[in-house]
């Protein structure tokens, strides 16, 4: 059940330090692995690893894990619903229950407009500890829903 949420992603940074990060690798302050980086070694580090865990999490429907019917996201079910100020209420707070839950970043400005074949879900990632925030969209299409 493959869904293309991954490459419909799209992130601008608005504003990011310096800090101590170095491209040698040295320094990272989180590591990880993703089968799905072009890279021969597949290793990602801070702001990507952080986008990725995300993407990871949005891109499972609620109950769809497995002894864990509470991980996921409301909003693959809710994509054939029509987009009422409660309908929207109700993914604005799974956005942000979901982000709030990683302790690396936290969600500001959740927006979520209709799209004639999804929801755009948009929001503004503040990295607590890697001193950045960035905007982050995310099209939930209807087309991917199986």
């Amino acid at each position: 059940m493959a869904r293309k949420i991954y490459n419909q992603q799209k992130v601008q940074t608005i504003e990011a330090s310096s800090g101590t990060v170095s491209a040698e690798g040295s320094s990272f302050r989180y590591r990880g692995f993703n089968s799905r980086n072009s890279t021969k070694n597949f290793k990602q580090y801070d702001l990507d690893l952080v986008k990725q865990d995300l993407l990871n999490h949005f891109n499972i429907r609620k109950g769809e894990k497995l002894q864990l019917p509470k991980f996921g996201t409301v909003i693959w079910d809710m994509l054939f619903e029509p987009m009422t100020s409660e309908n929207i209420d109700i993914i604005v707070q799974d956005v942000e229950e979901i982000v709030n839950r990683d302790p690396r970043v936290k969600a500001r400005n959740v927006s979520v407009d209709a799209t004639d074949k999804g929801v755009l879900v948009e929001m503004d990632l503040e990295y607590l500890e890697l001193n950045a925030t960035e905007q982050l969209r995310i099209n939930f299409d209807r087309r991917n829903t199986e």
